[in-house]
C-alpha cells in the first residue's frame, strides 16, 4: 500500500475511531481552524485512490468507510520502517529499540514472553 500523508493519516484515524462517515460529518471532528470542505474531500478521495477507503452512494452524497484496519496499517507501516531503515532485519530494529529506550533485562524477558504467547 502507498504511504499516507499526515493529513491522510488524521482522516484515517477519524474513520477508525468513528466508522463510516460523510465528508461533512468528518469535518465536524476537526478542531478550529477546520480544513475547507473541498480540501477534506480531496484528502478522502486520495485515500480511496490509495485503497484505504471506499464509499457507498446515498443520493448525491458519498459515505466513506475504511477498507484497511488500524492493525493492518500498523503492521504495514512497521514492515516498511524495518525494510527502509533496518535492511529487513527485525533483530536490528529490536536491538536499536533496546539501545535507544534503555530497556532492562526484565523488560526484554517480558517482551519475549509476550511474543511466545502470540
Amino acid at each position: 500500500m502507498k504511504k499516507l500523508t499526515n493529513k491522510e493519516e488524521v482522516a484515517m484515524n477519524h474513520f477508525w475511531n468513528h466508522g463510516p462517515m460523510f465528508v461533512k460529518d468528518m469535518l465536524e471532528l476537526y478542531e478550529d481552524p477546520k480544513p475547507h470542505f473541498n480540501t477534506l474531500s480531496t484528502v478522502v478521495r486520495g485515500l480511496e485512490v490509495k485503497g484505504y477507503v471506499s464509499h457507498r452512494v446515498f443520493g448525491t452524497s458519498y459515505q466513506y468507510y475504511p477498507t484497511v484496519s488500524r492493525e493492518e496499517f500498523s503492521k504495514l507501516t512497521l514492515k516498511s520502517v524495518i525494510s527502509k531503515y533496518f535492511h529487513n532485519s527485525y533483530l536490528s530494529a529490536v536491538s536499536s529499540l533496546v539501545e535507544e529506550e534503555n530497556l532492562s533485562l526484565d523488560d526484554l524477558k517480558a517482551l519475549i514472553k509476550e511474543v511466545e504467547k502470540g
